[in-house]
């Protein structure tokens, strides 16, 4: 036993390899544990029900790590971390850091107050290859691009630091003096959560498991297969990646050691797009709400709840889009070529608020990543930094047939049209009555007609752009 305690307050970092805080706390030290639900978040973007199910099930499985001795809370983490300090006499406080506006603010006041107490604390970067700050233009200001933002900025800074281990001896400190209650370590799922939960590998262990098995085989076909979701060539770890259960560092470091090829390259820029989206969240902090491209605050969206609700429980009656947002209802994931086709419709076919699709993919989504999140959308939208020109519109049937084009993702998701003839898969209103009644679809009642015309909506899309092109140009 050691003669002092330090805590360690997990947050988005549930694991115990390569956990830089974790480390430092278990040096000549007794650790307590400590993870919090933070109270204080619920003004700010409280967890969706599909992050909150996985987080629960991760920390359960962090706990099993820990051997039982995670302590969890709900409040607020100044208090909650100040208090247990200050009854066991704790000579140090740390965390690694998280980078949304409201955790960087909240993480200096912390910080202030248990320094002021004469306790140490000190915070780690367990989440990003590259710090937000560490990389920067010649001028100093913050990129807005993404290829000189990774080729001139992150790979000209410095390489990423060599992964930890998980530290050989943990001890943990006994007797804690707790003037807080802790939550019970057990989750009541609902039916729902139970279903879904046979999609996920939860946890470090699992996650683990997945980088190998798509370093073994997916990422040798990685840049081509990335685009089919019928495919295997994807690596699936964003939700692990997004609770910490790995860290980009043990991913980038396995992916290195590996002979340099396209596949290897590409992945290796996708795993970039995560840091450029929390680059973009630090710099520019007001982009979880506003347009980072002021021209599009005079953008004439529509409200139109009827057509949400449509995109929302995948019935558009245009079967690709359908098919990604019944495999997000149904799996709390979606491949990464869905997410860009079901976000092209709604912004622009439909001309709903980007925001809106952002809402429900946060409460959906396992891996409801604010950072990566809000980028993604306002990148689909046209309004956020290297954004896709808003002219760039998605046809969802053609995207159907180039990338699931024997139709294996469409049929698994919407069974109802499974029996259709391959060649009015992606586009069932446009079959003949008999090929329709061959397959038992009945269009509007066992599936629904397109809520949109495709070519229409298209249309009226490109002259909606026309604003923007002219405030530019005022």
């Amino acid at each position: 036993m050691h003669s002092k305690f330090t805590i360690h307050w997990f947050r988005s970092d549930l694991r115990l390899a390569d956990n830089p805080s974790f480390s430092y706390a278990c040096k000549n030290a007794d650790i307590i544990p400590v993870y919090i639900f933070d109270e204080t978040n619920k003004a700010h973007f409280p967890l969706g029900e599909a992050s909150l199910t996985w987080l629960w099930n991760s920390l359960i499985l962090l706990n099993n790590s820990l051997s039982d001795k995670l302590l969890i809370f709900k409040g607020n983490p100044m208090e909650i971390l100040l208090t247990l300090a200050m009854e066991n006499n704790v000579t140090g406080v740390f965390w690694n850091r998280c980078y949304t506006p409201w955790q960087v603010s909240q993480d200096t006041t912390i910080k202030q107050k248990i320094r002021s107490k004469k306790i140490e604390c000190k915070t780690f970067n367990g989440s990003l290859l590259w710090e937000p700050w560490e990389v920067l233009k010649a001028d100093g200001t913050p990129y807005k691009v993404f290829t000189p933002y990774y080729r001139r900025g992150c790979l000209g800074t410095k390489l990423p630091r060599t992964p930890l281990t998980t530290p050989k001896k943990i001890s943990f400190a006994e007797n804690i003096i707790l003037k807080q209650p802790q939550l019970p370590k057990t989750f009541n799922q609902l039916k729902w959560q139970s279903k879904i939960l046979r999609h996920a590998l939860i946890g470090e262990k699992n996650a683990e498991k997945k980088l190998k098995t798509f370093l073994d085989s997916g990422i040798f076909s990685y840049k081509k297969g990335r685009d089919f979701p019928s495919s295997g060539d994807v690596s699936k770890l964003a939700p692990n990646l997004h609770f910490g259960e790995i860290s980009p560092n043990q991913i980038c470091s396995k992916v290195k050691n590996m002979p340099s090829s396209e596949n290897t390259d590409n992945f290796m820029s996708e795993l970039a797009w995560r840091e450029f989206s929390y680059y973009l969240l630090y710099h520019f902090p007001k982009i979880t709400k506003q347009n980072l491209r002021s021209q599009f605050d005079r953008f004439p969206w529509i409200c139109n709840p009827k057509d949400l609700n449509a995109w929302k429980l995948g019935k558009t009656g245009i079967p690709m889009v359908d098919a990604g947002m019944r495999e997000l209802w149904e799996t709390g994931s979606m491949h990464n070529r869905l997410r860009m086709i079901v976000g092209s419709f709604l912004v622009k076919n439909l001309l709903i608020d980007w925001r809106s699709g952002a809402r429900w993919f946060w409460d959906c989504l396992f891996d409801a990543d604010l950072a990566s999140n809000t980028a993604g959308w306002q990148w689909i939208a046209g309004s956020g930094a290297d954004a896709a020109p808003y002219y760039r519109i998605f046809n969802p049937v053609l995207q159907g047939k180039r990338f699931d084009p024997e139709g294996k993702y469409i049929k698994k998701y919407i069974p109802e049209l499974r029996k259709l003839d391959l060649k009015y898969l992606f586009a069932p209103w446009e079959a003949p009555p008999s090929i329709l009644n061959k397959a038992g679809v009945i269009m509007g009642k066992t599936y629904p007609y397109p809520i949109v015309n495709l070519s229409t909506s298209r249309k009226t899309a490109l002259e909606a752009f026309k604003v923007l092109k002219n405030n530019a140009s005022n």
